[in-house]
This record gives structure tokens, C-alpha cells and sequence, in this order.
């Protein structure tokens, strides 16, 4: 039977206290993990930098063993697992694609699952050798948080031509990382790019912050849920769709979390 009873609200949800040896070999993977995971994208990079002599369009299939082959490391090193609800969500052709961001597992992890996702993603990370040039290579999205208004129109300028080319774009619509228990912080990007694309909207829910928590570099085991949530039509007034995708987000959030709080059953 499902359980109906509402999972605590954010600011009521706290990290336990984690320390003594389970904590200490959490650690040390993650270490391992961070070391293996870095020489494993340099050496992808190096080898297959003439990729980027052709469309990138031919070549995304180097950018899904990328990221599935990180998520793998962090699988088998860290004992972190995925779980993905919701898939059958997505819309065939371009869409917003709203998520929760608590922890950078997402900026990777949602990649395999959109096939034809392009991520928008603050601007001085294309300044970062080899993951910059294949970030601008394959499309990615840059917005220069400090600017302001002319940052929206430029982002609104970009997003359209992807959308053009069939791409669905995903946003994090509180533009940075949110700890486990925060309050919700979301940005007027999401909303504002919502009426300029016109297309569906689909809110992502996810609990990685219990296991990759805010600002730490340890890795917990377990099981990380994404949770794809039902798509919102587009053409609706900016009140609506942002008190629309708060809700669908904060909500599924809360619940997710609350289950990877109360452990395996």
C-alpha cells in the first residue's frame, strides 16, 4: 500500500550525524573515487580530443560513455547506485527540464538519461581546460550570473536556438546547490525561460544531497532516486507555472529525501 502520510518538510529535514569507521572508509572511497574519476576524464578527453573536429551532433556518444562511465566509478568505488522514476515523462521533442540541485552528482548523472540535454551552467566553467572546451563543444549553455538582466536575454537567445535544433534544456532553477534542509531558493531563470521557449516544462525531483552531502567531498553508499514528474504544458501566466513547479519539485523532494533519511525497509 502507498503511504499517504506527508513526508516532513525540508527545513525540518536534518542529516544524521555520521562518524567512526563507516565514515572514515566513506571517505577514503571518495578520495579513490576523485582521483580515479579525474585521470579517467583526462585520459577520454586526450584520446578522443578529435572528436571535436566534427559536428558535435555525431559525436554525443562520447559524452554518454563519459558520464555513464562516471557513474560507473562512483558505483563500484563509492557504492552509490541511481534510481530513476518517471522516465516515460519526457516529452519526444524539446523541453525545460527543472531539477533540484543539491549535489554536482547531478550536473553528470542526468546526462545519459537526456539523450538530447544540453545543461545550462554558470559561465566560468567553460573556463576550465579540457571539460570547458567539450562543454562549449557539445552545446552546454553558459549564463553569467553577475549580469543581470542582459545575462536572462542572452540565455533566452541561446535556449531558443538549441530548442531549434531539438534539444531539451535542463536548468537548475535555484542556480546553485542547496543543502539537504534548506529552504527553497529558486530564481526567476527558470520561469523566465519557460515563457520565452514555449515548450513543456517537466520538474525533476532528487535526494542526492543524503549521499553526496552540500560541500563535502565524501560519497555515502546507497541509492541516489532522480524522479522525472509529469510535464507542464506550455503557454501558462509566470505565477502559475512558478507556483506549479515549486510545489511538483519541493514536494517529490521532501519525499524522497524522507525515504533515503529512514533507510532500506
Amino acid at each position: 500500500m502507498q503511504n499517504t502520510v506527508s513526508p516532513p518538510p525540508a527545513d525540518q529535514q536534518k542529516l544524521p550525524e555520521r562518524s567512526g569507521i563507516a565514515h572514515a572508509v566513506a571517505l577514503v572511497r571518495s578520495v579513490i573515487y576523485s582521483v580515479v574519476a579525474t585521470l579517467f576524464f583526462i585520459v577520454m578527453s586526450i584520446l578522443f580530443a578529435w572528436v571535436m573536429l566534427f559536428p558535435a551532433r555525431r559525436t554525443r556518444l562520447l559524452l554518454q560513455v563519459w558520464t555513464q562511465g562516471d557513474m560507473l566509478l562512483l558505483r563500484i568505488i563509492c557504492g552509490q547506485k541511481i534510481a530513476v522514476l518517471g522516465l516515460d515523462n519526457l516529452p519526444d521533442g524539446p523541453a525545460l527540464i527543472a531539477s533540484k540541485h543539491q549535489a554536482a552528482w547531478e550536473t553528470l548523472a542526468l546526462v545519459p538519461m537526456l539523450p538530447r540535454g544540453v545543461v545550462i551552467l554558470k559561465k566560468e566553467l567553460l573556463s576550465i581546460p579540457l571539460y570547458g572546451w567539450y562543454a562549449r563543444y557539445y552545446g552546454m549553455i553558459p549564463v553569467d550570473r553577475g549580469a543581470g538582466t542582459a545575462a536572462l536575454k542572452q540565455l533566452a537567445v541561446d535556449a531558443k536556438a538549441a530548442v531549434a535544433k531539438g534539444f531539451q534544456i535542463v536548468i537548475f532553477p535555484e542556480g546553485t546547490r542547496r543543502p539537504v534542509g534548506a529552504p527553497p531558493a529558486y530564481k526567476p531563470g527558470a520561469v523566465f525561460l519557460y515563457d520565452q521557449l514555449r515548450v513543456p516544462m517537466v520538474p525533476v525531483a532528487l535526494n542526492s544531497g543524503v549521499l553526496w552531502p552540500h560541500k563535502q567531498i565524501v560519497r555515502y553508499p546507497g541509492t541516489i532516486t532522480v524522479s522525472f514528474l509529469p510535464p507542464i504544458p506550455p503557454g501558462l501566466p509566470r505565477a502559475e507555472i512558478k507556483a506549479r513547479m515549486e510545489v511538483a519539485i519541493e514536494r517529490e523532494t521532501d519525499r524522497l529525501v524522507a525515504e533515503a533519511l529512514a533507510g532500506p525497509r
